[in-house]
């Protein structure tokens, strides 16, 4: 039973206070990057459109180009590959880097042209340009007047 008398509510406000700070961390934080036993690796990505083009941005340090996969299915792209495992024989005093396999999928809810996609890598940033169909793009309609 605690005692009362030696109860102090800002050092349980501080404690109250790590644990929501950890409780969301490992909720919201971790899991888009960290692997359960079997399950794949979620690195943080962006995805932005343009009036022609849906680009997706990836981080995936230490991967080199040919170990990453893109598929583009419909309008659902896949990205996976590995990242590569941290060293081995050290003990280390402090590791946050992820390893091992990865694999998004984003859906992109509008039709594209697939077969034009291109992938860029440059200092661990996987950019993949996507064009949207002819049909979404946007047009201009001049406007006449009557004579």
């Amino acid at each position: 039973m605690r005692d009362v008398t030696r109860w102090d509510p800002v050092s349980e406000a501080v404690s109250l206070r790590q644990m929501v700070d950890r409780l969301m961390e490992d909720s919201f934080v971790r899991p888009s990057w960290r692997s359960d036993a079997g399950r794949a690796l979620r690195p943080p990505l962006d995805v932005y459109t343009t009036d022609e083009d849906i680009v997706i941005l990836m981080s995936v340090p230490g991967v080199k180009p040919d170990q990453v996969e893109v598929t583009i299915e419909g309008d659902t792209v896949t990205i996976k590959g590995e990242i590569p495992a941290a060293l081995e024989n050290v003990d280390y005093v402090v590791q946050e880097r992820a390893s091992g396999p990865f694999r998004r999928l984003v859906t992109l809810n509008v039709p594209v042209e697939a077969d034009k996609a291109e992938a860029a890598f440059k200092d661990g940033v996987l950019t993949l340009t996507i064009p949207k169909a002819e049909a979404l793009r946007p047009r201009t309609i001049r406007v006449s007047t009557e004579s």
